[in-house]
């Protein structure tokens, strides 16, 4: 192999490890059976929650994570794989990719690393289905609200009554 081919790999590899480190979480999958039109539509799906959704050769990924947290992905990086990485919400890859698979009956889930800790196939399509941060929290505010909301209108009530009077 050429120095400069050798340089190449490296500069692939440096950009893969700067993913991993910088990810809250990295989903693979198997994206065999995908057209063209369908990858589109999940990658703009991808983006559209911050997610880098790309393809890499597992022989320079698994050089990029020996050694890492993430080393343990290397036993499913055979056959075609890719890598969905989200740096602002760690259940976001995992969510999205596990509402195309159901959609386009596609694909499959590898495994994953989910904010330090490996999950299988099975413990990633668990993942998939946490709710987002945000819809955590509208779900928490809206059961304390109606309580607050309840009090309120029965105490308008008392003082309407008691007005009324």
């Amino acid at each position: 192999m050429s120095v400069e081919a050798q340089a190449q790999k490296q500069i692939i590899i440096d950009e893969i490890k700067e993913k991993f480190d910088s990810a809250l979480s990295v989903v693979v999958i198997d994206y065999i059976g995908t057209t063209v039109a369908e990858a589109d539509a999940m990658r703009k799906k991808l983006r559209e929650a911050n997610v880098d959704y790309t393809v890499y050769k597992n022989t320079l990924v698994k050089r990029a994570i020996k050694g890492t947290p993430y080393e343990e992905l290397s036993q499913v990086l055979d056959g075609p794989s890719a890598f969905a990485f989200s740096t602002e919400d760690a259940t976001a890859p995992a969510r999205i990719l596990d509402g195309v698979i159901k959609e386009y009956k596609k694909m499959q889930f590898k495994a994953g690393v989910v904010e330090g800790t490996y999950y299988d196939a099975k413990g990633i399509e668990a993942v998939a289905s946490i709710p987002s941060r945000e819809q955590l929290i509208a779900k928490f505010m809206g059961s304390i609200q109606s309580p607050v909301s309840k009090a309120v209108r029965t105490f308008q009530a008392i003082a309407d009554a008691k007005a009324a009077q």
